[in-house]
């Protein structure tokens, strides 16, 4: 499913209009990226808590050349599931 196929499904089930569930839509993804950059986790009861971690510094090959290499460390963003959604797809 894509962000248009996503926003029909909304509409459909809603009872809004298309514009309206993608102006919900982009809100939406727009607080979650804000509140991830702030460094807060994002909790959905039910559904799942998206979060920032850490990832360390590791060493690496450069399979073109072989060369030893030290990726550097960086911010991730990790998704846990929550129970319903978990329980939903098995």
């Amino acid at each position: 499913m894509n962000k248009a196929e996503l926003i029909s499904a909304m509409a459909a089930d809603s009872g809004l209009s298309k514009s309206d569930c993608k102006k919900a839509l982009d809100a939406f993804v727009s607080n979650v990226c804000e509140t991830l950059e702030a460094g807060e986790k994002v909790s959905l009861t039910g559904f799942g808590t998206f979060m920032v971690a850490q990832r360390k510094e590791r060493p690496g090959v450069n399979l073109s050349t072989k060369e030893k290499i030290v990726i550097p460390a960086k911010n991730v963003v990790k998704f846990k599931p929550g129970t319903d959604l978990a329980d939903a797809v098995q």
